[in-house]
């Protein structure tokens, strides 16, 4: 028999950004929360504090923050004639487990939509006809626009002491910024972080080829600051240990250090971690949520009855969960019917490295996870599909989060993989290279989604998430064209060498190499619910207690990092749930 806790008024699934801003929101609004994290609870002070938190075997080898594939993985295949086979290590992407989730390990970059991001599918089909989409791509325009977002992205930027430089402020240009950025309501909270030796070079080379370079957006606090809500934090020591790690300085901005200061020992707000849960419960005609099951510290069976339940865990089990509870029809690529689970899509990532002699001093050790140089002339709007041959966009970037022996140095073309003209190799790349990094976005096919493992399950006795995924021919010719564009730029530069790894046609997707964690879609938010998962709140079509929020309700991706994005999704998921749905339970949406 399982243990039976008292109803409260919502449940969270998942303590990363998502989970700590509603339980935010919604417990500001006077309602009981109850939060499940499947991993342990993290702070600052101890688990972040130094020296041991800058460990790189413990953390980028032994991935200590990461979630534990012999209990819960994926199983992955290319397409849908093969078996798929169980991820057995952490490789492409970095799914975070404990309190703070992905968002205590990742680097900081705090991008904005672009406003055209919200409508592609519109804007391609207007401005080229419909016949510019190749076959099977299924991309969609967002239910929302930027202009529905922009005082969520505004919000979030300022509860994470966001450093950057506004480009275009209540529709007016400024000198610095991105000056095709969508209009900002004012200026980032704190002003740029300093640039690396990389970063500098980045301003002269994009310069010099007519691009408008300008300041990553960064959650690495440039300067003292304390946020809406009382949280502190002290500016980066460019320690080089974003990536990967928790910061022990309170200087990247995490939900541990930005919102949990206010949530511990508030009244209406129950965390309650190793927790794992197993599966939404519904009525016996499905139709609504009661609350969910999950499995406590002791292993002990528990169910937590709820009124509202938040899917607040990694985009992939968010989508699992919904499949495993049967909350919404699963997708069925043959027919193309059914929305849970389609629209899967990842991100186009690319490197570009640069070697130097003697005289260029780029000291690797030294970094910032959000700190750089980028520019968006090759995004959004600024790409014609019809000249370069793919949709979508992306941008290049500098950026140097840290490097080290552990975690791999990259060495010039003709170095020996081993011996003593690798370690010579080796020292000099270590303190004379940088390297640029090209990202693209990722459109969705109709061939690219998550179901349930037929064949493999998890510890927990559950059928795994299985996710069908390969490269796509534009995704191909996307990497050739911006890499090339990367290339051209660095010979400005004059370096001794330059390395690229752009896609060649055939590529297939790695899951063994590390990509980026961006993983979206999968349920995903739309203006109607034979296509989409959600409704334009993030509310479940299908069950309308059941939200979730987060980068599996992206149609696909774009040229940016998710998290600016998922952050004001989920301002703007509680706003609904706190102004509409407590006073009127029900759709939010008619159908």
């Amino acid at each position: 028999m399982a243990i039976v806790k008292p109803k409260t008024d919502a449940v969270i699934v998942g303590m990363g950004w998502v989970g700590a801003i509603i339980a935010k929101e919604l417990t500001d609004a006077g309602l009981n929360v109850v939060v499940l994290e499947r991993g342990p609870d993290r702070d600052t002070q101890p688990d972040f504090a130094y020296p041991r938190v800058i460990d790189e075997l413990e953390g980028s080898v032994h991935r200590k923050y990461l979630q534990s594939l012999a209990q819960e993985t994926i199983a992955i295949r290319h397409n849908g004639t093969t078996q798929a086979v169980p991820m057995r290590r952490m490789g492409s992407f970095k799914p975070g487990t404990g309190v703070g989730g992905a968002g205590s390990h990742w680097s900081g970059c705090h991008f904005r939509a672009l406003p055209e991001d919200f409508k592609i599918r519109s804007i391609m089909e207007q401005k080229y006809g419909k016949k510019i989409l190749p076959a099977g791509m299924s991309i969609q325009d967002f239910p929302i626009t930027y202009e529905d977002l922009e005082p969520h992205f505004d919000h979030f930027e300022y509860v994470c002491g966001t450093s950057g430089k506004g480009g275009i402020i209540n529709g007016q240009q400024v000198a610095g910024g991105n000056p095709f950025e969508g209009s900002r309501s004012r200026e980032f909270p704190l002003g740029p972080n300093p640039d690396y030796l990389g970063a500098e070079y980045f301003y002269k080379a994009a310069t010099a080829m007519g691009y408008h370079p300008y300041p990553i957006p960064a959650s690495n606090a440039s300067g003292t600051y304390v946020n809406p809500y009382g949280c502190q934090m002290g500016p980066c020591n460019f320690c080089g240990f974003c990536s990967d790690y928790g910061c022990l300085n309170y200087s990247k901005a995490s939900p541990n250090a930005n919102i949990l200061p206010v949530l511990r020992g508030r009244k209406g707000f129950d965390m309650r971690t190793m927790a794992q849960v197993m599966k939404v419960n519904l009525t016996p005609d499905g139709k609504m949520a009661t609350g969910v099951n999950y499995l406590d510290a002791q292993g002990r069976e528990t169910e937590q009855p709820a009124d509202i339940v938040v899917l607040a865990a990694f985009a992939l089990y968010n989508v699992h969960l919904m499949l495993l509870s049967g909350i919404g029809p699963a997708y069925d690529p043959v027919t193309k019917t059914g929305t849970v689970g389609k629209n899967y899509s990842y991100q186009n990532l690319n490197r570009v490295s640069l070697f130097f002699d003697e005289t260029v001093h780029a000291n690797q050790f030294m970094g910032i996870g959000g700190g750089g140089a980028t520019f968006d002339d090759l995004n959004g709007n600024r790409n014609d599909p019809t000249k370069t041959g793919f949709i979508g966009g992306g941008i290049i970037w500098a950026r140097q989060p840290g490097g080290g022996p552990v975690r791999g140095i990259a060495t010039a073309p003709g170095v020996p993989g081993w011996g003593s003209d690798w370690k010579k190799g080796a020292k000099d790349a270590m303190r004379h290279s940088f390297y640029y990094e090209v990202q693209g976005s990722c459109m969705s096919y109709d061939d690219a989604y998550l179901d349930l493992d037929p064949n493999y399950k998890d510890g927990f006795g559950r059928p795994l998430l299985r996710m069908t995924f390969d490269w796509h021919d534009n995704e191909i010719i996307a990497s050739q064209y911006l890499v090339g564009k990367a290339q051209e730029m660095c010979q400005v530069l004059n370096p001794l060498a330059t390395k690229g790894d752009a896609k060649k046609p055939g590529t297939h997707y790695n899951i063994n190499q590390y990509q980026s964690t961006h993983t979206v879609g999968g349920a995903i938010m739309g203006d109607n619910p034979k296509t989409s998962a959600l409704n334009k709140y993030l509310q479940s079509w299908d069950v309308p207690n059941v939200f979730a929020p987060g980068a599996n309700a992206f149609p696909q991706n774009n040229g940016y990092n998710p998290t600016g994005m998922v952050g004001a999704l989920a301002y703007w998921c509680a706003k609904a749930i706190r102004e509409q749905y407590v006073k009127n339970p029900g759709p939010l949406v008619q159908a």
